[in-house]
């Protein structure tokens, strides 16, 4: 297996890196962005044929990584990176950047386990139209996900009656009453999984799971009135599906995201060219010493609470709106995000700016070009909203 792997630095792209380890893996492209110490480590080790960098960083990755002197070619372009030559791109770019070298890779018929949600959330059919065109096959690598595509093969979609994703709750599922006066460092604190920071934020407001709601739906071809989610804080059950005779399969494992990571990787080249077109993978082999793994303790399940976290219902009402919805739900969230680890606003205003910057959504259709306009609009609107202090 030669892999390539688009934002080797991150959480997603060193656990990756990690499976490839243990798997014996080739590596013939890493894509990182500023971090040049760990892909410097990365590179020393993988000794990939090309590595790029972002182009802020370039001259200086030059001198660091030594890519002349170890026969790697450097350079400062993603989606070149993405049509390299591999059996599978792993693409863990984190954010809207990660678009283009999605469509590049699918364009250049490439397998991508993708980690870049955010392709589905805001690009679902401009990204299935790029598999189309040039043959490209994807395969999700969040737990979720790859729990409902482990659950989907072998059946009928037309028998499906709901997908169910799980979610831990985040760090204040239980607590504290108020959450007006929650910190960053607070809600950095997931109780089940490792992430980073963007995702972890998510976590705790659900948006994360609101925004996997719109995923699932693009990935396997389902209205979003069939994808539910149910707050189970073990996070060892990821999904479930439900069948219309009544009966349910469900997918559970240890909280160690090695585990769809390799699975990913293992279904990604007969993957899907479609939405719903599971065809299922042969795993490759033990991940990590998990075969001795217990199934014994409480496994808890409960509905989500909607006062609480709203930004779930304003996923679900962004996936039905439609459009440029999805676009600017994003963008708000990154911003919001940022703004609140950084200390501009508080947790409870992170949905209060969601909501503002959606009421206002352009109209029009979705095309590269409109979903790059409605998220500078989005960017820009919500970072009018947090230097006024957002107010409701």
């Amino acid at each position: 297996m030669k892999l390539t792997v688009l934002g080797s630095t991150g959480s997603i792209g060193t656990q990756a890196l990690d499976v490839a380890r243990e798997r014996g893996w080739t590596v013939g492209t890493l894509a990182a962005g500023r971090n040049l110490e760990r892909l410097a480590a990365q590179v020393g080790e993988f000794r990939p044929e090309v590595v790029s960098v972002d182009a802020a960083v370039y001259a200086q990755a030059r001198e660091v990584l030594g890519t002349g002197r170890r026969g790697a070619r450097l350079i400062a372009d993603a989606d070149e990176a993405a049509a390299q030559p591999a059996d599978v791109v792993v693409n863990a770019m984190s954010g809207l950047i990660g678009l283009s070298p999605t469509r590049r890779a699918l364009e250049a018929g490439r397998a991508v386990a993708l980690a870049t949600k955010e392709a589905m959330v805001t690009a679902a059919h401009l990204m299935w139209e790029a598999a189309a065109v040039g043959g490209g096959r994807v395969v999700p690598v969040d737990s979720e996900h790859t729990g409902v595509y482990q659950c989907l093969t072998g059946e009928d979609m037309a028998d499906v009656a709901e997908v169910i994703l799980t979610a831990s709750g985040g760090p204040f599922r239980d607590g504290p009453a108020d959450l007006g006066g929650v910190t960053p460092a607070q809600a950095l604190k997931h109780p089940s999984w490792s992430m980073g920071p963007k995702v972890t934020i998510d976590s705790a407001t659900l948006m994360n799971k609101g925004l996997e709601v719109m995923e699932c739906a693009s990935l396997y071809g389902l209205p979003l009135s069939q994808v539910g989610v149910v707050v189970h804080p073990q996070s060892l059950v990821h999904a479930a599906v439900r069948f219309r005779d009544g009966s349910l399969k469900a997918q559970f494992g240890p909280t160690d995201m090695r585990l769809p990571i390799a699975y990913a990787i293992d279904a990604a080249p007969s993957g899907m060219q479609r939405p719903g077109d599971v065809r299922g993978a042969r795993r490759g082999g033990e991940v990590a010493g998990h075969l001795g793994w217990s199934l014994r303790g409480e496994w808890q399940f409960r509905d989500p609470d909607p006062a609480r976290f709203p930004c779930l219902a304003l996923a679900y009402r962004a996936g039905e709106a439609g459009g440029l919805a999805p676009v600017v739900l994003n963008a708000a969230d990154e911003v919001a995000v940022e703004a609140f680890l950084s200390g501009k606003i508080g947790f409870l205003d992170i949905s209060r700016l969601l909501e503002r910057v959606l009421d206002d959504t352009p109209p029009g259709a979705l095309t590269w070009d409109s979903l790059a306009e409605a998220d500078a609009w989005a960017r820009t609107r919500s970072r009018e909203l947090v230097g006024a202090g957002v107010r409701a």
